[in-house]
């Protein structure tokens, strides 16, 4: 087994540099880029104090800005550089832990990085968590419970969650609980006299109540698959030989789910582990634009938008590395449930 996580982390090194080195090229040849937007900034504010009156019909920027200046911004990003001699810079940085600075803050990115990470990580660990105390319990009881009104309620709870999109839960939310009823903020992560609280009892009661719907519509959009899974997979296990021949031995029927069935109908939630870490840590830009709180998943789409190439690739890295240690984690999970597993 030792070996076999070896190879996989070792493995970690190529993966990486294929995904780097394939949105790296992208963004390379996407238009739009940063000199693109400071040339269109500068022509703006050009005109605006005057420079209408110059050759608007010529080149995009020749107005405010000569070659050598574009030549200048070319090399400061190092757009003048083939584009894996530029790859090869920007990974020496990744290794010295830099993440370069950003294009539309003028701050180093991984302290943009570092000001969203935990608000994500934040609902993110919290959505994992509800998801699993709800799903495993609830399919649980939907496999014992098979074809009884208990399912058959909990069915339809269950596929509107599975049917409505989060994006659609959270404005039905906001605008329900927090704009009609005002029984909830409107967004954001904390209220405005969060630093003023004596105590920190306070400031996360605070933090929970601002975050109780956006959470609600974390949930609604991952609980359902889940429960599914965990009913199905325990509906197997139950119909399953080895179940059977324990019950007809004399083993109660709670007792044999509890000690045989149960633990392998884990085996497919534990393939999931790992692979949402990565996933919770993103978070979701739609959730975090709606309820207006600054997350990572916001972070990331507003730099695709303003094409701040530094925070993309600083987020792409941070989601990379994420999803390949969870890889090895969701091996790790079924080997922990499943005794069968053998990695060689």
């Amino acid at each position: 087994m030792t070996q076999y996580f070896i190879r996989r982390l070792l493995l970690i090194v190529p993966t990486f540099i294929g995904i780097t080195i394939l949105v790296f090229v992208i963004t390379r040849f996407v238009p739009g880029g940063p000199i693109e937007r400071m040339i269109a900034e500068a022509q703006q504010a050009s005109m605006q104090t005057g420079g209408m009156s110059q050759s608007v019909g010529s080149s995009i920027g020749a107005a405010t800005l000569d070659e050598d200046q574009i030549r200048q911004l070319e090399e400061y990003y190092g757009f003048d550089k083939p584009v894996l001699v530029s790859y090869w810079d920007w990974l020496v940085k990744v290794v010295h832990l830099d993440l370069g600075e950003s294009t539309r803050y003028s701050d180093p990115v991984w302290d943009t990085i570092k000001d969203r990470l935990p608000v994500s990580a934040f609902y993110g660990i919290m959505t994992m968590f509800i998801t699993y105390f709800i799903s495993i319990p609830l399919g649980y009881m939907k496999a014992v419970r098979h074809n009884s009104h208990f399912d058959h309620a909990s069915s339809i709870v269950v596929f509107v969650g599975y049917a409505i999109p989060s994006y659609v839960v959270g404005i039905i939310l906001l605008v329900v609980f927090a704009s009609n009823l005002e029984w909830f903020p409107m967004g954001g992560f904390y209220g405005d006299e969060f630093e003023d609280m004596d105590s920190k009892l306070e400031q996360v009661a605070d933090i929970f109540y601002h975050a109780a719907l956006p959470l609600l519509a974390y949930v609604a959009g991952s609980f359902a698959v889940m429960t599914f899974m965990m009913k199905n997979s325990l509906m197997d296990n139950l119909a399953a030989d080895y179940v059977r021949t324990a019950i007809a031995k004399g083993m109660p029927f709670k007792q044999a789910i509890t000690r045989h069935a149960m633990r392998n109908s884990l085996i497919p939630i534990a393939t999931h582990f790992g692979n949402n870490i990565s996933v919770i840590i993103g978070g979701s830009f739609l959730i975090e634009k709606i309820f207006n709180i600054n997350g990572l998943g916001l972070l990331g789409y507003e730099s695709i938008v303003e094409r701040d190439y530094p925070i993309v690739l600083g987020v792409l890295v941070i989601s990379a590395i994420l999803q390949l240690f969870g890889n090895i984690l969701s091996d790790i999970c079924v080997a922990a449930v499943d005794p069968r597993v053998q990695f060689r």
